[in-house]
């Protein structure tokens, strides 16, 4: 089992005709998801290496059954194009785009209220479930099918920490990048629910980084709500206060959101704290008792 998606996902990529749009498509293609439309204004009726192109998502929706949508497409448009699967029906919307604007996102923010659609991102490598299915950039050659789910606010932790397990022999259920931005759609709360609640996730690992209360809240979450284990590493330890460090999201302001008050609140809630990521497989190797 995994969460969020599965063999059955069928995805839309908004944007699918741009560079990146199109590399990925033949990436997440090879890997064996089910992209069955692309969305690019103005070049309806057209296909790339046989998917089809529509001009609007809703018209992808009605003709393929989409349920998902890869969003490739530049910040000044992103936002639009999340409402715009959103409103389509799409129940599963992952925002690759890197520099959407604040304020934009607020506006999506507001929007997504009481809908049924679940965001990823923006400024996510995506989300994978290894040997069913992927949405987004992540490397799928490192993954391995196992029992161990991934949340992390960064990508290239996100492809070490995979690397470490799966070298280990620790197979991964899914693996999620939730974005490092302000404003972002699922968070650590909301995916560590889902893990708690999946019969096929034995462990957690969390990769956090400075700046905001995310893993205080996911801290106390865990002591509150969780049984399984839960590993956690945080980047950030010798960045400055006041100066961004990485993403949008990552700064510490007023004492507050630095890695080691972080790491300490993490470890009174009962999570094992790892403080060199280098050491996180074997962390987690410890935990499953491997």
């Amino acid at each position: 089992m995994s969460i969020i998606v599965n063999k059955k996902t069928k995805v839309v990529v908004q944007g699918i005709t741009g560079q990146e749009g199109r590399f990925h498509t033949k990436q997440m293609v090879e890997y064996g998801t089910k992209v069955v439309a692309g969305v690019t204004p103005g070049k309806g009726g057209q296909n790339l290496d046989g998917i089809p192109i529509f001009n609007a998502v809703r018209g992808a929706v009605r003709e393929t059954g989409a349920n998902a949508a890869a969003i490739f497409v530049p910040p000044p448009f992103a936002a639009d194009a999340i409402m715009e699967a959103a409103e389509a029906g799409i129940g599963l919307v992952v925002c690759l785009t890197e520099g959407i604007p604040t304020l934009d996102m607020i506006t999506v923010h507001q929007y997504m209220k009481g809908k049924q659609t679940l965001l990823i991102g923006p400024n996510t490598a995506g989300i994978i479930s290894p040997d069913k299915c992927k949405i987004g950039v992540m490397a799928g050659y490192i993954h391995k099918k196992g029992r161990v789910g991934v949340i992390s606010r960064s990508g290239t932790l996100t492809y070490e920490v995979v690397d470490q397990l799966t070298k280990r022999g620790i197979g991964q259920s899914t693996c999620v990048g939730i974005g490092g931005d302000p404003i972002i759609g699922l968070n650590y709360l909301d995916l560590l629910e889902m893990f708690e609640k999946d019969k096929d996730t034995d462990a957690v690992v969390m990769i956090g980084e400075i700046g905001g209360r995310a893993e205080e809240d996911a801290a106390q979450y865990h002591s509150n709500h969780m049984k399984k284990p839960l590993v956690a590493f945080v980047a950030g330890v010798t960045a400055p206060p006041g100066r961004r460090m990485g993403h949008a999201g990552a700064i510490v302001s007023r004492g507050v959101g630095d890695a080691e008050s972080k790491m300490r609140i993490l470890k009174d809630a009962g999570i094992t704290v790892v403080k060199n990521p280098a050491h996180i497989g074997e962390t987690v190797a410890a935990v499953l008792g491997q």
